[in-house]
């Protein structure tokens, strides 16, 4: 068989993470300015959307690819090039099949579950986003064939695509129709009040309230286009580079194995992925009405408690009483955002050991195995760690970073959330890669029983916690946190046990630690030193205090010898930074 030009975990993750990175900023640009556009109770009907549409997301983008990944990676380590060929094509229909099942079902449940959170126009924006269930499965599969092959690329540039189509248009026509909405109320109202989307409203701030459901489901539409470009853009490269690998590669390659018998193989792997996706997000689901309902016997059981917290954010945004839960449940969303991007990064280092630990799961290669599982862990932390503390020192500067010009009573409303979140970082960085591993070497009910112990622990704190008036919505982040606690010890125990591997536990979370904490100390007295002894405080001085922060943490990674060989050698030019940082003895 033809030598084939593979990327190696680090590698490929580093493709995934780069496009990530660039998804991520691109989505900053519009998930910021939409907010503000929006408004937090607006965009508490954006979020609303999501959190139904995830379960169903998640089918397509965690569970199924997944098993064609290994599927793959498993055939090609043993040059049965046919089989791999007839598992894409299998999968293409399969996951046409389950696209459709899934719109169909979000379409269906719609109005039920806008209703059932008492947001009965929410279902404008579960429409809008409906289809991108469809056109998502259908990206999977060409995904996970492609992460099969070791080559993370396809997926990277389509992330980018669906990215940028998704700001380009959501962005646009938001802003296009909240003003041509607004405009046409001020134009026409008489004495304030009028008839808007078959509503009577009597003021500027009901007007708004009518405004609001169908202004998210425009902005949401957004996603859906994006979800599409994506597809064609990997039908397009599909069709012009063909398979991946040469005519001699096929003819030499033992006869593939039947459609239906690759069918059987796919869905004993993806039945129990999907599974454990499912129960995750349903969890998630469960979580959001939760919150949602634990925030009305919040606000039924201490109204004036709950509304004197948040008085100067909601009297600055015009709020409704009866809209204060949504308000709320936005706010939450809003720091949920930030919180995300950190684990959104290291979720690709999950999707990269797929085919790295397949491979030497499949080989039964001891010291593969323990370096794949080593490098995931260890450069997770190395990643979340700096990013959490951070995120927890500067919580209230990096919300006025990213959501002022306007909005600076946001930020002190918030802070609190951000600190929690930002110390759980490490807890959700890690969540993902030990899936993905556990599913790598075959234990993929370990993560469905580990997700459904962590929905109980989750749901359970959000009843106790949310619905005390003193705490609120801040309860979310609490509960989400041990929730998180619980699940990670539980994989990490499962991991070691299944592959016998010893862990370096110092390695991977001790030496990432220290340097984290020397990171928030620098970061907090950078903001000090700026805000309260030189008296400078701007978006430019967090922008400061975190670059302080980011030099503190790496000169002190560098003097616990927190970078390792192993890892360093499965990236571009890496050993050639192995020997430099071996000569002056900083080398883990």
């Amino acid at each position: 068989m033809a030598e084939r030009k593979k990327q190696s975990l680090l590698t490929g993750a580093g493709v995934l993470a780069i496009a990530t990175i660039l998804v991520k900023l691109i989505g900053a640009v519009f998930k910021i300015p939409i907010n503000n556009l929006l408004g937090t109770e607006g965009y508490g009907y954006f979020t609303g959307a999501y959190a139904v549409y995830t379960p169903l997301y998640a089918i397509s983008m965690a569970g199924l690819p997944v098993a064609v990944s290994k599927l793959v990676s498993q055939n090609m380590e043993l040059g049965r090039i046919k089989d791999a060929k007839a598992i894409f094509k299998v999968a293409q229909k399969m996951f046409f099949l389950v696209g459709v099942a899934g719109m169909l079902v979000l379409m269906g449940i719609a109005i039920p579950y806008s209703n059932f959170n008492e947001a009965p126009m929410n279902y404008v924006s579960i429409f809008a986003v409906a289809p991108c269930v469809l056109f998502c499965c259908m990206m999977s599969s060409f995904r996970g064939y492609y992460e099969g092959l070791n080559n993370m690329t396809p997926t990277g540039v389509s992330q980018v695509i669906e990215a940028v189509v998704k700001l380009l248009f959501g962005l646009s026509a938001t802003f296009v129709f909240m003003k041509a909405t607004l405009s046409h109320y001020e134009k026409n109202a008489v004495n304030g009040a009028m008839k808007l989307f078959g509503v009577e409203v009597r003021d500027e701030a009901e007007a708004l309230a009518a405004i609001y459901p169908y202004a998210a489901a425009v902005a949401i539409l957004g996603v859906t286009l994006g979800s599409a470009f994506g597809l064609i853009y990997l039908y397009i490269r599909y069709k012009r580079k063909g398979f991946g690998f040469t005519r001699e590669e096929l003819v030499n390659s033992p006869e593939a194995k039947s459609n239906k018998d690759i069918l059987k193989s796919l869905l004993a792997i993806s039945i129990p992925v999907a599974a454990a996706s499912l129960v995750t997000n349903i969890s998630n689901l469960i979580d959001d009405i939760t919150i949602r309902s634990r925030l009305v016997t919040a606000l039924s059981d201490g109204f004036d408690t709950v509304k004197g917290m948040y008085l100067d954010t909601l009297t600055i945004d015009q709020t409704l009483d009866e809209n204060i839960s949504t308000y709320l449940y936005g706010m939450h969303g809003s720091v949920i955002n930030i919180k995300n991007l950190i684990p959104s990064l290291t979720l690709v280092l999950g999707i990269s050991a797929i085919p790295v630990l397949s491979k030497a799961w499949t080989a039964k290669n001891k010291k593969d195995i323990k370096v794949c599982i080593e490098s995931a862990l260890r450069v997770a932390m190395l990643v979340a760690m700096p990013a959490g503390i951070g995120i927890a020192v500067l919580a209230e500067p990096i919300l006025n970073l990213l959501y002022g010009s306007g909005n600076e009573h946001f930020a002190p409303a918030a802070a609190f959330m951000m600190t929690v979140y930002g110390l759980a970082v490490p807890l959700f960085a890690l969540a993902s890669p030990l899936t993905n591993m556990l599913q790598a070497v075959g234990k993929t009910k370990v993560p469905i029983v580990t997700m459904a112990i962590g929905a109980v622990i989750k749901v359970t704190l959000n009843f106790i916690l949310i619905a005390n008036p003193e705490i609120n919505i801040k309860g979310a982040c609490i509960s989400s946190s041990i929730c998180y606690l619980v699940m990670v010890t539980i994989n990490i125990i499962q991991l070691t046990r299944a592959t016998g591997v010893k862990l370096n536990y110092a390695s991977i979370f001790l030496k990432p630690f220290i340097a984290a904490v020397c990171c928030g100390v620098g970061a907090w007295l950078g903001n000090f030193l700026l805000v309260d002894v030189l008296g400078i405080e701007s978006r430019l001085t967090t922008i400061l205090a975190v670059c302080v922060g980011g030099v503190f943490y790496a000169i002190s990674i560098l003097l616990v010898k927190g970078i390792v060989k192993d890892d360093l050698e499965m990236i571009p030019k890496g050993e050639k930074i192995a020997k430099v940082l071996a000569k002056f003895g900083l080398l883990g």
